[in-house]
């Protein structure tokens, strides 16, 4: 009988996607990877996602105060094999050590996209919101 497979991720993979999380945090941190557009620009990892095998994570990262990410990406998967090596110490209870693919997080523009569609006059209109000129 063939195992039912679900798209939602285990607790396994939640858990050892946290983990991943905050070691490649700590690393980009305390500056440990040595390339000049990296030490000089602040990284978000928002978020890890693992393989259900958990011999892939996905991190998805967004460089802070640039409008173009693909370099910052660029680079951080040029030092991929470095840093999954310095978060060795810190997953010591995995058996095999993760591969790392950096990906630009794009969550925050869709929520700003939703946040200025919400605002928009027509959207207000349409759901009968009540502006402050008219409450008074």
């Amino acid at each position: 009988m063939a195992k039912a497979t679900s798209s939602a991720p285990s607790q396994r993979m939640l858990r050892v996607g946290e983990q991943v999380r905050a070691a490649v945090t700590q690393v980009l941190q305390r500056g440990e990877v040595r390339d000049e557009l990296l030490e000089k620009t602040v990284v978000s990892v928002s978020e890890v996602r693992m393989s259900p095998d958990l011999k892939i994570a996905t991190a998805y990262v967004a460089p802070l105060g640039l409008p173009d990410h693909k370099a910052v990406i660029d680079a951080l998967n040029r030092n991929a094999k470095f840093i999954r090596g310095r978060i060795g110490g810190h997953l010591r209870q995995m058996k095999y050590m993760p591969e790392i693919r950096f990906r630009d997080d794009t969550s925050f523009d869709n929520y700003r996209k939703i946040d200025e569609l919400l605002r928009s006059p027509e959207v207000s209109r349409d759901l009968g919101e009540k502006s402050a000129e008219d409450e008074e």
